[in-house]
């Protein structure tokens, strides 16, 4: 063998210091689409299939799969010989009761599987899925970080969400759950009889959590860490940061999922019920400023709620609300909410994921001041802010960070379709928003196998909502990743840093 062959052959062992900006609250992403879960879960726990970066589906779990002409039925052939980390066979039962629990709860797989009306098992590796009506986004739901495939004779007879398997997961991955220290790291090893034979390379990841994003930026500076998706730093440290002799960038490997950035509405609140006043925090707010004062310029300004990673469901008619003080006091005063004498209206508390920061929390507060609306702005860890926004529900407004994923259907319609109202459900409808003429879009959507029918019917959706004030869509953020040099095959598909690792290595 040349050098040159050599030369490019992988290195095998090492370990990778792996950052997730925020500790996860669950290790496997069966009834969490929250992103740090995401970052971790297919490590552990695979999908029937991956997507390369042009969306193309490449067998994991599945070797092969067919659709009907119809769009009712999935045939999947499935890998043999596949173990459970705990020496269990793979079979087509897991596959079968893995779309069972998303279905009934995956924030996402509400919607995605809807249709389903059962999975058949006519053998050991081959699954059936059935629909009662067509789901023309199915074969590109089927990632690891999105529809994981679980064992069956764990979760059987199990609440999913306080199975053990969460804290301690058991996959078919490439890496084996060792030990997560709360509030410090989280160890995988190198799975040594995975089914991909001579994968993964890397011996170990070091799943590492830091909060503060200035610490962040000196870990990556003295060398504590290999990789890490978001950006992980500061936007304004970010081009110092790239600047770094040891430091590589990638922007790809975020088509998956879309970054966007949304301020939802509390419906329950009254003064929200006024659509003139939902008009007027949106005119509040400067979203070129937003763009540059918060992010750095890295980002689009994206007044639709289909973002622009989604290229071809984007309603090109659809413009932000503009920046209009002026206006805005005056729909406020129209609603009957005039200045009182310590020049107030009403007060509004609002919440913002983590991922956004606390600099968008504060923009917005600072934006509503100027138009008589103190805000008390609350701003807590990951793991509080899902348990307040999504169970206790005690906000007005909330800065969100949920992405458009794949497909319009599963990463749009469960934020505005009423029945996805769910208490408890992250990343859904916590809004409250209730819509018939919205509802009846976003179902026909779902089902429509046409496509120019299918684009138009999304078009129609972005037009109701912008009408209606909604929610106010705000910026799609760049997603960018930071790597030592020596760091290899870290983004490979569209999911990037979410992907198993199986083809990572560190060049010696």
């Amino acid at each position: 063998m040349s050098g040159a062959a050599r030369a490019q052959e992988p290195a095998r062992g090492g370990t990778l210091r792996f950052l997730v900006e925020h500790e996860p609250s669950t290790l496997v992403s069966i009834a969490h689409t929250a992103g740090p879960t995401q970052r971790v879960s297919p490590k552990v726990t695979e999908g029937l299939l991956a997507y390369d970066l042009d969306f193309n589906p490449k067998p994991a779990l599945a070797t092969e799969w067919s659709v009907s002409e119809d769009g009712l039925t999935y045939t999947f052939k499935l890998r043999q010989g596949v173990k459970w980390h705990d020496g269990k066979d793979f079979t087509a039962e897991d596959v079968a009761w893995s779309i069972k629990l998303l279905k009934e709860n995956h924030p996402r797989g509400r919607g995605t599987f809807a249709a389903v009306t059962g999975v058949e098992t006519p053998d050991r590796y081959t699954a059936i899925i059935r629909l009662s009506k067509p789901a023309p986004y199915l074969l590109t739901a089927l990632d690891a970080s999105e529809s994981p495939i679980v064992a069956k004779h764990i979760y059987e007879g199990t609440d999913p969400l306080t199975n053990k398997n969460a804290s301690a997961p058991v996959g078919t991955g490439p890496f084996l759950f060792k030990e997560w220290a709360k509030g410090s790291h989280i160890i995988l090893e190198r799975n040594p009889d995975y089914w991909d034979k001579g994968k993964p390379y890397l011996d170990r990841i070091v799943v590492r959590f830091i909060a503060d994003q200035s610490a962040r930026a000196a870990a990556f500076e003295t060398g504590e860490l290999d990789l890490a998706g978001g950006p992980p730093v500061p936007r304004s440290d970010l081009a110092r940061v790239q600047a770094l002799p040891n430091i590589g960038s990638e922007t790809r490997g975020y088509e998956y999922n879309g970054n966007m950035t949304q301020l939802y509405f509390n419906f329950d609140t009254p003064q929200l019920k006024d659509k003139r006043v939902r008009l007027a925090i949106a005119q509040a707010i400067d979203l070129n400023k937003l763009l540059d004062v918060v992010y750095f310029g890295y980002g689009t300004i994206a007044p639709s709620p289909v973002g622009p990673d989604l290229k071809k469901f984007v309603n090109p008619a659809i413009e932000p609300y503009g920046f209009d003080l002026k206006a805005a006091n005056r729909l406020l005063d129209e609603a009957g909410y005039p200045r009182k004498a310590d020049g107030t209206r009403f007060s509004l508390r609002l919440y913002a994921n983590p991922f956004n920061g606390r600099e968008s929390g504060d923009f917005v507060k600072q934006a509503l001041a100027k138009v008589g609306i103190p805000v008390d702005f609350q701003f807590f860890d990951f793991s509080t802010y899902i348990q307040k926004a999504y169970t206790g529900r005690e906000f007005d407004l909330t800065l969100e960070s949920l992405s458009n994923t794949f497909d319009p259907t599963p990463g749009i319609q469960r934020v505005f379709w009423s029945k996805n109202f769910k208490i408890g459900l992250p990343f859904s409808n916590a809004s409250h928003y209730d819509n018939p003429q919205v509802d009846a879009l976003l179902e026909a959507a779902a089902v429509e196998s046409d496509p120019a029918k299918r684009r138009q019917l999304w078009f129609a959706f972005q037009q109701a909502i912008h009408d209606d004030v909604a929610a106010v869509h705000l910026i799609a953020p760049q997603g960018v990743t930071l790597f030592n040099k020596k760091v290899k095959n870290h983004t490979l598909g569209v999911t990037g840093p979410n992907a198993s690792f199986a083809d990572v290595y560190i060049e010696k």
